[in-house]
């Protein structure tokens, strides 16, 4: 797999967390614009977003739970040169996954269809995590590596 395949899901992923973390100031901008809070509401992060701007806020902050997991696998993944073909096609049904989970958050917030989606989401990177560490385990060992 060329480092162009296995890393264009992980800059789908990156690029949905800034779009979210856009959107979120964009939002949370219009509501000090409307006054419906102050600067001083804001100052120790104690805030009472109303709802749009929490409902973004919090989908941009879930991109720093699981997904963390992710680009960790990937960066492994490349550096042991571990990722193939089945690796990539699950790296793009858990970026898939993530972009349903975010879209589901940002519009609906139907939380058993989110909870759903994150469920897949969680299940094919378990699986990548565990394909790529028997891999490794499995591996000939050679030196003291």
């Amino acid at each position: 797999m060329t480092i162009q395949s296995i890393l264009l899901p992980l800059f789908v992923q990156i690029g949905l967390t800034f779009s979210l973390v856009l959107w979120a100031a964009i939002e949370r901008r219009n509501v000090l614009l409307r006054g419906e809070l102050t600067w001083r509401d804001i100052a120790l992060k104690q805030t009472p977003w109303p709802g749009r701007a929490l409902q973004v806020s919090q989908s941009f902050a879930n991109q720093f739970e699981i997904p963390v997991l992710y680009y960790v696998l990937v960066l492994l993944a490349l550096a042991t040169k571990k990722a193939d073909l089945a690796f990539v096609v699950m790296e793009w049904l858990f970026v898939s996954s993530r972009l349903a989970h975010a879209y589901v958050h940002t519009t609906s917030n139907h939380v058993p269809t989110r909870g759903k989606i994150f469920v897949v989401g969680v299940v094919i990177l378990v699986l990548m995590w565990a394909i790529f560490a028997i891999r490794i385990l499995l591996a000939p060992s050679f030196g003291g590596l």
